[in-house]
């Protein structure tokens, strides 16, 4: 009987076609009210990103219309949501400060096409091994960033129109002191009063009036009525801060002298876009009971970097809080997201101009409500149960974020990390000597009751043979208290070996060749078996010497000690 390879699933495979193989009116009705509801709410929250990353209102909304659009047609998941997030201030604010405008959408197109190449090279499910105490040390320092550039618009700061509020966290914070003075206390009730709306507003109303629309038609309506002179997108911005039409496509010209500066950040772009849009199809799968597919979602979210820096808007990825918001809405398929970009992109045509009256401190409160919500803040009550190791990278990663710069936090944190996974594979891996008195896996690979052929040693390994572990083999040998004319290695329960790995034993085999002495391999898995073949090991240390279990190896160094083809001494460890 013939038996075919099962076919390989296909790369790219937007959920929208098979979601409309079988849609209905129920389906339609479903995803009409649910992208409606997501999609007022992401109009204040779109609104408020735009302005917190320094840029307008108007790119926020165009970055939802855009990014949520690509997201919701070309995604892998049936109900995430695109969009900016808060994830990006940071990172997004120091690329326009040092690099301009400009070069901020060149970098989110850059991010684009790095998230396309992971996911057409299958880059998936390699996400998820990024360690949690990196995610969330800089996603609790990101929250903390996000309050402190709302510090001004919460607190109404009246500052001269020379006056900028620096984006170093430190230096805004000194700042921010210095001009206290400045308070506006109608501003802060204002958006004391919105945050507190949206936190006590009761979950079954917001699927009919989301909490963030609350806060800002109350308060817009209060600006309108009542002397608290706050400010507004119209009053900082002009009277058509968000003008009726969609931008015109295009992208900056690119400045090869600036690109290489832009790299670092585009992949700290990437890297969080991958992140936060898995984690949000993640979470999405448990509320609906799906499966996303990974490597479409990476893909479509390169698309999406790609479409808002060609109509001029900021980073974008899945959102958490509108995905969740959508789907508690009963939505059914992408078209819901398709409905809500629609929702923003008629709000835009229609009601742009009643924006200008949108007061800062309310846009100001959602955004402090956002920052608190994301900052998992139980994490720190839980770092003295944590390993000192993980706590320490979770610390560095959340300080680097919040005093330093995200891109650097991100690179360190990962660094740290991938130490500490080094140092725990090796910790794990043991090279013990073996006798008679000892049991393996199997008869078969036990010494138990059984003759060790003299001038022989054995030696077990155990866990993985990687870079971090290669030097152990020769320190066990090194404290052997006599030197074996044949060693050997059962390597029965390695399950995994790399290049150095491979190269410790090559050096082993050289210098027991040079005197004469033999190696001998016992059980080796597959994996192992493979690499060692591969780079060519097996040729040189003999087919013959590589065993099916310690028996076969026992057998195998009785012939060879009775050969006689042994001379010289030697200590393992000495130099060559």
């Amino acid at each position: 009987m013939r038996i075919s390879a099962m076919p390989t699933p296909p790369i790219f495979r937007p959920r929208l076609l098979d979601c409309l193989r079988a849609y209905s009116r129920a389906d339609f009705r479903a995803d009409f009210t649910a992208g409606l509801t997501v999609g007022i709410i992401a109009l204040s929250l779109s609104m408020a990103l735009g302005i917190a990353s320094g840029a307008t209102p108007a790119v926020g909304i165009v970055t939802g219309i855009v990014a949520g659009f690509l997201v919701s047609a070309l995604g892998g998941s049936r109900v995430a949501i695109g969009g900016p997030t808060a994830a990006f201030i940071p990172v997004v604010l120091a690329v326009a400060q040092q690099h301009g405008t400009d070069n901020l959408i060149i970098c989110t197109a850059l991010a684009g096409l790095i998230l396309m190449a992971l996911g057409f090279a299958r880059m998936g499910a390699m996400i998820k091994y990024i360690p949690m105490p990196v995610i969330a040390g800089f996603t609790a320092g990101i929250a903390v960033y996000i309050l402190s550039t709302q510090l001004r618009d919460f607190l109404g700061l009246q500052l001269a129109p020379s006056e900028t509020v620096p984006a170093d966290f430190i230096h805004k914070l000194t700042f921010i002191t210095r001009h206290l003075d400045h308070l506006h206390w109608p501003a802060v009730v204002m958006a004391l009063l919105a945050a507190l709306l949206i936190k006590v507003w009761p979950a079954d109303w917001s699927r009919w009036v989301p909490p963030s629309l609350a806060a800002v038609v109350l308060g817009t309506l209060a600006a309108a009525l009542l002397p608290l002179g706050v400010e507004t997108i119209g009053s900082r911005f002009g009277p058509d801060a968000i003008p009726q039409s969609l931008p015109r496509p295009h992208l900056p010209v690119f400045d090869l002298d600036q690109m290489r500066f832009l790299i670092r950040p585009a992949f700290t772009i990437a890297l969080l876009g991958a992140i936060e849009s898995l984690l949000c199809c993640v979470v999405a799968d448990g509320m609906v009971e799906d499966k996303h597919d990974s490597n479409t979602e990476l893909i479509a979210q390169g698309a999406a970097n790609l479409g808002s820096a060609v109509f001029g808007g900021l980073p974008a990825t899945g959102a958490i809080a509108r995905t969740a918001a959508n789907i508690r809405s009963g939505a059914r398929t992408p078209v819901a997201g398709l409905v809500h970009v629609a929702t923003l992109l008629g709000i835009l045509l229609v009601a742009a101009p009643l924006a200008q009256f949108i007061p800062l401190p309310v846009l100001s409160g959602i955004l402090v409500v956002v920052g608190l919500n994301m900052g998992e803040w139980r994490n720190f009550g839980r770092l003295r149960g944590w390993p000192k190791s993980d706590a320490s990278v979770f610390l560095i990663s959340f300080v680097l974020t919040v005093v330093a710069d995200l891109t650097l936090a991100v690179e360190v944190g990962l660094i740290l990390a991938a130490f500490l996974f080094i140092r725990r594979v090796s910790e794990t891996t043991q090279i013990t000597s073996v006798d008679e008195r000892a049991l393996d896996l199997a008869p078969e690979d036990s010494l138990h009751g059984k003759a060790v052929p003299k001038g022989v040693l054995v030696y077990q390994v155990a866990g993985a043979f990687l870079f971090g572990t290669a030097d152990k083999l020769e320190t066990a040998l090194r404290g052997a208290d006599r030197q074996p004319d044949v060693l050997i290695l059962g390597m029965k329960r390695v399950m995994a070996m790399d290049a150095t790995g491979i190269h410790a034993l090559e050096e082993l085999h050289a210098k027991l060749r040079r005197h004469h002495r033999w190696l001998l391999l016992a059980g080796p898995h597959t994996q192992p078996l493979m690499a060692l073949s591969n780079a060519g090991f097996i040729d040189r240390v003999g087919q013959e010497n590589v065993c099916e279990n310690v028996d076969e190896a026992l057998k195998r160094a009785q012939a060879l000690t009775t050969s006689g083809n042994r001379s010289g001494a030697f200590r393992l460890g000495e130099p060559r």
